[in-house]
């Protein structure tokens, strides 16, 4: 059977969803080829970083036109990073082979995109305290060795799994320098993520796990995917698309550690729940207080 329209399908709506929210489209795109399409874990993560290497350049360019970039940031980023991403695939082929080391990459892709959940919750809540911050500075001074930790273990992560470029880094630099702008943030996690997923991608080239076949099929649906969700994205409420993806995370994770339905469902149920909370509130504490614009007298205030 010719997997080829779906495998476009599919990642047309990943593309649509990293251009959308500016995740990574990893988190998704791993798990999908592994459940849906049958394809062995280390290939799916091989072919997934081989087409994200053509995908991450779309948006660096826009951000790096726009002056987004924090190159400061990328350079302190990029000496742990890049060999820790290439180190990480032989990482990887330490965990056995054969059907074990399919079995355990499962486990170990599970168990980042837990983490991926709790990055973009993290991330949410950080947003959320922004919008009433005005202390974002997009000269906020470089923390050195945080930096380095950070390329350190978010470089180990992406080779491994190929999560994490977008869902991890970029949560752990607003933790490491909180007064940074959001859209600095962005650019820079794009900026620096090319040659990291570049390294990770040649690591799995030379240990035989991309498809180069599969990674184009990707990119034909990405590409546009991409485009088109950066466009929509202004138009879109950001919050409950990004819940969705949460609650997708989540049952992506569960499916992957191979977790009983009973714990399954009630956990996406629960995490929806909170989306549907979480966006009410977000969209009534938006909304404009009416008695701000009256006067003291009920009349409206002058403008």
């Amino acid at each position: 059977m010719d997997l080829s329209g779906p495998i476009i399908v599919a990642g047309a709506l990943v593309g649509f969803a990293v251009g959308l929210t500016g995740m990574g489209g990893g988190a998704l795109m791993t798990p999908i080829m592994v459940m849906v399409f049958g394809v062995n874990p280390t290939a799916a993560i091989g072919s997934d970083l081989a087409a994200s290497v053509f995908m991450k350049p779309f948006g660096a360019f826009v951000h790096h036109r726009a002056g987004t970039v924090r190159l400061d940031l990328v350079r302190w980023l990029l000496p742990t990073a890049v060999p820790a991403a290439f180190g990480g695939v032989f990482l990887l082929r330490a965990l056995g082979d054969g059907d074990a080391l399919q079995q355990r990459v499962k486990y170990v892709v599970g168990a980042t995109l837990v983490l991926a959940v709790a990055g973009m919750l993290v991330r949410m809540w950080l947003d959320r305290r922004r919008t009433a911050s005005d202390t974002e500075d997009a000269r906020v001074p470089v923390r050195p060795v945080a930096t380095l930790l950070i390329g350190l273990v978010g470089g180990t992560i992406v080779g491994m799994t190929s999560v994490g470029s977008g869902s991890l880094i970029i949560v752990m630099l607003m933790l490491a320098h909180p007064r940074l702008k959001a859209n600095h943030l962005v650019g820079t996690d794009l900026v620096q993520a090319i040659p990291v997923v570049a390294a990770a991608a040649l690591g799995h080239l030379l240990v035989g796990d991309a498809d180069l076949g599969l990674a184009g099929t990707l990119l034909i649906g990405a590409v546009p995917g991409v485009v088109l969700g950066a466009v929509v994205s202004s138009r879109v409420s950001g919050p409950a698309v990004r819940w969705a993806l949460v609650v997708l995370l989540t049952g992506s994770a569960l499916s992957m550690l191979q977790t009983p339905s009973a714990v399954l469902l009630p956990a996406c149920l629960g995490m929806a729940a909170l989306g549907v909370l979480g966006t009410v509130r977000g969209r009534r504490r938006a909304a404009p207080d009416p008695a701000r614009a009256e006067g003291p007298r009920g009349e409206r205030a002058a403008v």
